[in-house]
């Protein structure tokens, strides 16, 4: 055999090659990427969460009734479960919720807040 038919079975098969590894790595990437666009939505949902717990708070402290405080988490974060306190001169909020990523991974989520009592 010559070597530039050589070469063309050698070129062949490299191509064959890389095609397999793109059909086993291509999964693994987009796994990748959803699992990172998954996180990107947990961590803005905690955001969410801590916003919704802090104006709860407030909203206490002010004197507005539990189910406004409360409701304004919910608006929030849609989900979320919530439970308010009162501790000595501080009214306090706190919530929780679970993440799901994929229907298989559940990430718990807490946020607590307080605000002074009688403040404006």
């Amino acid at each position: 055999m010559s070597d530039e038919h050589l070469g063309k079975k050698k070129t062949d098969a490299e191509r064959g090659s890389v095609a397999a590894e793109l059909a086993i790595a291509l999964p693994a990437v987009v796994l990748t990427l959803l699992l990172g666009a998954g996180a990107l939505g947990a961590a803005a949902r905690q955001v969410s969460l801590q916003d919704g717990v802090a104006d709860a708070a407030r909203l206490l402290g002010r004197g507005e009734s539990t189910a406004t405080a409360h409701a304004a988490v919910t608006t929030a974060v849609s989900g979320a479960q919530v439970s308010s306190e009162t501790r000595g001169d501080l009214s306090c909020v706190s919530a929780r919720m679970d993440a799901v990523i994929g229907r298989v991974i559940h990430i718990p989520l807490t946020a607590s807040s307080c605000a002074l009592s009688g403040g404006l």
